[in-house]
């Protein structure tokens, strides 16, 4: 083979992988037929954010509120979700607050952290078993989605990477047997 055919195959394959790029990334999209501006407004952002601090709080590591979880799951639901699940989202942080509400007599954001955690607590348990009964039709359950995306966004995050789990920005060689120590984060790799 000579060159100038290497390099046109290093073009096709190039080019092949550009085109890949775009067909693997058009599983998000955008323009719904859901308005979900409203996800983006800074009260609704800090709702999400308390809720997601309530989840992953800080500790001697930062918390879901400092990897800014709110911003996060409002841009995944825009541009990821499917309409039926943006609704479900959107409903279900109205439900959240109404859960509060019905339970303590004031909206999650007037709650103290003991109570948000034991009102959360709940709707864990209630989505697990909702989960276990889940047919594959069945719509999702909101906590689920809540929960997922602050672990999602909180681990991607670099705060998340970088103190709560150990970072290493460019590995090294391959050791199969790394000793690890009980307590030791687990690795995140860029």
């Amino acid at each position: 083979m000579n060159r100038r055919d290497a390099i046109g195959r290093v073009g096709l394959i190039l080019g092949g992988a550009v085109i890949g790029a775009e067909f693997f990334m058009s599983g998000c999209k955008s323009g719904g037929s859901v308005n979900t501006e409203d996800l983006f407004n800074a009260d609704t952002t800090a709702y999400m954010d308390e809720v997601a601090e309530t989840i992953l709080p800080e500790t001697s590591t930062p918390g879901a509120k400092a990897a800014k979880v709110g911003a996060f799951m409002a841009v995944m639901v825009r541009d990821c979700y499917v309409d039926a699940d943006q609704k479900i989202f959107k409903k279900g942080l109205t439900d959240l607050n109404d859960a509060s509400k019905k339970k303590y007599n004031k909206g999650f954001m007037e709650a103290d952290a003991k109570q948000r955690t034991e009102l959360l607590t709940e709707l864990d348990k209630e989505a697990k078993e909702y989960s276990k009964n889940k047919k594959p039709e069945d719509p999702n359950h909101y906590f689920t989605m809540i929960k997922q995306l602050t672990l999602l966004g909180f681990f991607t995050s670099e705060p998340g990477a970088t103190k709560a789990l150990r970072y290493l920005p460019v590995p090294g060689k391959y050791i199969g047997d790394y000793p690890y120590k009980k307590g030791d984060k687990a690795w995140a790799l860029s």
